[in-house]
């Protein structure tokens, strides 16, 4: 993702929007301001995610009922301006996730009057790191059990996906790969040698010289984020690597979507 910029006239917007709250929310009453469980049946966490990123961490780690924020087809999240229903939903949940690029998450629940935790996610679908969010996520929703059993999947897809890919190397060797900032990942789940890395921002002429020097087969570009080709004129087959899962916020499809995009790249 790229960093990004929260402009003045989107958090008045938020401030803005939140006087429309009570009207959405009951009012104002006690019931509308609710934020947690109330009784056996409504004992499961009430989340709130930013985008379907933090939905697949949430999802993983055990959570139920979560709502998105930012629709699928906005690519640059920050850029998304809230709804008087993105605050009423806020206003209703135990936790609010967001990442550290997307400023304007803590404006939401500051608008919105929420009582929820915010919770800020590391989203990087390195499984090593991803495993160990969603068992944190865990512990704070409560759901342990329903985030181990998810991690146990996880390992055991990475895994299948990892001799797979190694499988394909063109003659059989560890392919040479250039990665955007947040798509090592992907690189690591082929077992591809990494020579260089770039971005967020476009690369320079001189990154350009150097990373087309260490002639790379692939590149795996950011395809949130992507600038056009990265490295033209170096021979490099550019692969598009997506971080962001689905509506059905299912983060193993994630791996495998990249799995299947490497293995036709590499033949």
């Amino acid at each position: 993702m790229a960093r990004t910029r929260v402009r003045h006239t989107r958090i008045a917007s938020l401030v803005a929007l939140s006087a429309a709250l009570p009207l959405l929310t009951g009012c104002g009453g006690e019931d509308a301001a609710s934020s947690g469980p109330t009784d056996g049946e409504n004992d499961k966490p009430v989340v709130v995610v930013t985008t379907t990123w933090e939905g697949a961490f949430a999802k993983a780690a055990g959570a139920e009922d979560v709502t998105v924020i930012v629709p699928r087809s906005v690519h640059h999240a920050p850029d998304y301006d809230p709804k008087p229903s993105d605050l009423a939903a806020v206003a209703k949940a135990d936790f609010v996730l967001y990442a550290p690029f997307e400023p304007y998450a803590a404006k939401i629940k500051e608008a919105a009057g929420s009582k929820a935790k915010l919770v800020e996610v590391n989203l990087d679908n390195d499984p090593a790191k991803a495993g160990a969010e969603v068992t944190r996520l865990g512990g704070l929703f409560g759901t342990k059990d329903a985030a181990a059993r998810w991690k146990t999947r996880l390992d055991g897809e990475v895994a299948k996906l990892n001799g797979e890919l190694k499988a394909a190397w063109p003659n059989g060797k560890s392919p040479a790969v250039v990665s955007q900032v947040f798509t090592g990942w992907a690189a690591g789940l082929a077992g591809a040698t990494t020579v260089g890395t770039y971005g967020p921002e476009p690369v320079t002429p001189a990154q350009l010289a150097s990373l087309s020097a260490k002639k790379p087969a692939y590149v795996l570009d950011n395809a949130h984020m992507s600038t056009g080709t990265v490295l033209p004129d170096s021979g490099a087959e550019q692969v598009e690597i997506v971080n962001y899962p689905g509506e059905d916020l299912d983060l193993l499809a994630v791996y495998r979507k990249a799995a299947a995009e490497l293995k036709k790249a590499m033949g």
